[in-house]
């Protein structure tokens, strides 16, 4: 075996598919701008900093989608997941690392590997296919050079330099005694919507919240990223006058609530199904800078979703991310390029983990292909199948936008308690976790586990 993997971009997605196909009997060249190019949000030239929060959130493998994540990636033999353990610092329930002891650990262990060569340059188009085999794994700040190469082979509007992210709505949560299922004026199959009416009255309280809700600020580095005007928050178009939101997104015409057929709307919010288990909702134009907590608040105001839980909280901020359900195929192969796979958050996956998650299973299925294996894929009732299904084609490629792991993209599950009623909440969570935890190991057992 000859063949090399080159890997684009040392953060945390290229250093753990380095890792996964190094210690798979792959040479990897793994390539990393820093210090020659330098970003504006990295400190350091470090493999694998972590240039936001130093936290990899919760580590609750039993009741949270991002602790299942970590867990089935440590039994994968992550070594991000390896490094993070070892160089944690007290954090409740969360796995939080000493910054720069961690990235030094990542560093490390690369550095030592025999089948790991680490080459400082910019990579500033799509190699050619003299490389045979390519991870893109560039991240949010991908080179401005290599993301218009990028651009010119996936077209203009596959790639994105700017989030305009809505809540995401478990759609167990809402309250259909209120809501209802209609297309506005009754079109396409006439019920592709939730709907949530406000009166007059509600929705000048939820004018005056939205404008007087505490806001998040830009980042330094995205200061210079103008608001587009097809995307604004929602809070902004609130500012420019009471009436704009129903007359745009919650505008109240051509709905009517069989709940109460007789009552007549100052605005409607609606909500759109995000993912093919019709699991999700998102809130149609509800992309915001409002704080988390203020969202949260806020919208927990609105008539059915008193008792909301939230997949994904909204936001707006500076990112490059392609159109995987649309550019890739399930085992994250550029379509057009058969040579070249996408990694980590620029494939629209949100987070440290997430983005981790995503290398692990590029580095895997390439070294699969090198050594003239089958490649399969992890079961999608997994946390790592679930993630790697909606980037892949699970969510509309009409609307995608970045994605945390949540137990929403994992498919449904009946459980049941000894008197036969179906559960909810903690106890149901814990099922969904077993399961994931059982398939993954079967999985790991045809994959050659590490």
């Amino acid at each position: 075996m000859t063949q090399t993997l080159h890997i684009i971009g040392g953060g945390l997605a290229g250093s753990e598919a380095a890792w996964q196909a190094a210690q798979r009997g792959v040479k990897v060249v793994l390539h990393e701008m820093r210090p020659t190019r330098p970003t504006e949000a990295h400190h350091t030239d470090t493999l694998a900093e972590l240039v936001c929060s130093n936290s990899l959130r919760s580590d609750d493998a039993q009741y949270n989608a991002v602790g299942l994540m970590h867990e089935e990636m440590r039994r994968c033999g992550s070594l991000i997941m390896k490094c993070a353990d070892e160089n944690a610092v007290p954090a409740g329930g969360a796995l939080a690392v000493d910054r720069e002891g961690f990235a030094l650990a990542v560093q490390s262990a690369l550095e030592a590997h025999e089948n790991v060569e680490i080459v400082r340059e910019e990579i500033t188009a799509l190699p050619s296919k003299d490389w045979e085999h390519v991870i893109i794994a560039t991240g949010p700040l991908t080179s401005e050079p290599l993301a218009q190469s990028i651009r010119e082979l996936s077209g203009e509007e596959s790639l994105h330099f700017f989030d305009a992210i809505a809540p995401i709505i478990d759609k167990d949560s809402i309250d259909f005694s209120k809501a209802w299922f209609q297309s506005r004026y009754d079109k396409g199959d006439g019920s592709d919507y939730i709907n949530l009416g406000l009166t007059r009255e509600q929705y000048d309280q939820f004018i005056d919240d939205l404008i007087a809700g505490e806001k998040m600020e830009f980042k330094e580095w995205e200061k210079n990223t103008p608001y587009f005007e097809a995307c604004l928050p929602i809070e902004v178009m609130a500012e420019r006058g009471r009436e704009t939101l129903a007359f745009g997104p919650m505008k109240p015409v051509g709905l009517q609530n069989p709940n109460e057929p007789d009552a007549r709307y100052a605005a409607v919010v609606q909500l759109r199904q995000d993912n093919k288990l019709g699991t999700l909702y998102n809130m149609v134009g509800f992309q915001t800078k409002l704080k988390h907590g203020e969202q949260v608040r806020i919208f927990k105001t609105l008539p059915g979703l008193e008792n909301a839980t939230f997949a994904r909280l909204g936001g707006i901020h500076r990112n490059t991310f392609i159109n995987s359900p649309r550019l890739l195929d399930g085992t994250l192969k550029l379509k057009a390029r058969d040579n070249i796979r996408f990694a980590g958050q620029v494939t629209g996956c949100e987070g440290y983990v997430e983005s981790t998650a995503v290398g692990l299973m590029a580095g895997r299925f390439v070294a699969a292909e090198i050594m003239g294996q089958e490649i399969v894929t992890p079961p999608d009732v997994t946390a790592l199948g679930g993630i790697l299904n909606h980037i892949t084609g699970g969510a509309d490629a009409m609307t995608f936008q970045p994605m945390n792991i949540t137990f929403g993209l994992l498919p449904p599950m009946d459980v049941r308690n000894e008197r036969g009623k179906r559960v909810k909440g903690k106890e149901k969570k814990a099922a969904v976790s077993a399961r994931a935890l059982k398939a993954l190991d079967e999985w790991l057992d045809k994959t050659d586990k590490v």
